[in-house]
């Protein structure tokens, strides 16, 4: 298991977003509007029941947060968990670009 020096962990982080659905519920609050449960399953073929495992795996990994507004529970994206997910993809980036070009040079030489 990967953990970053935030603690999180990352590969819960991809798992969370290696699902076409949570991709799509993300998308949907990447505008940065709260939406409820009910906004989130309309429109879809999803049920509401549906929509709410997956908003949790999603709240697990640290992509959304609820808040309670009278009997629904509000979601919203956080892009904190994403711009780790980037830093932490750049820094695997350069570790390859350097290995290989430690490889290139072994070979040129």
């Amino acid at each position: 298991m990967l953990i970053e020096a935030t603690g999180r962990d990352t590969a819960s982080l991809f798992a969370a977003l290696g699902d076409r659905t949570r991709l799509s519920l993300l998308t949907k609050l990447s505008d940065g509007k709260t939406r409820s449960i009910a906004g989130l399953s309309a429109g879809t073929d999803l049920t509401r029941q549906a929509v709410t495992k997956h908003l949790r795996v999603l709240e697990e990994a640290g992509l959304v947060i609820s808040s309670k507004v009278g009997r629904e529970s509000q979601f919203a994206f956080r892009p904190e968990p994403i711009d780790e997910i980037r830093a932490y993809l750049d820094s695997v980036s350069q570790q390859w670009g350097d290995a290989l070009s430690r490889l290139q040079a072994f070979v040129e030489t």
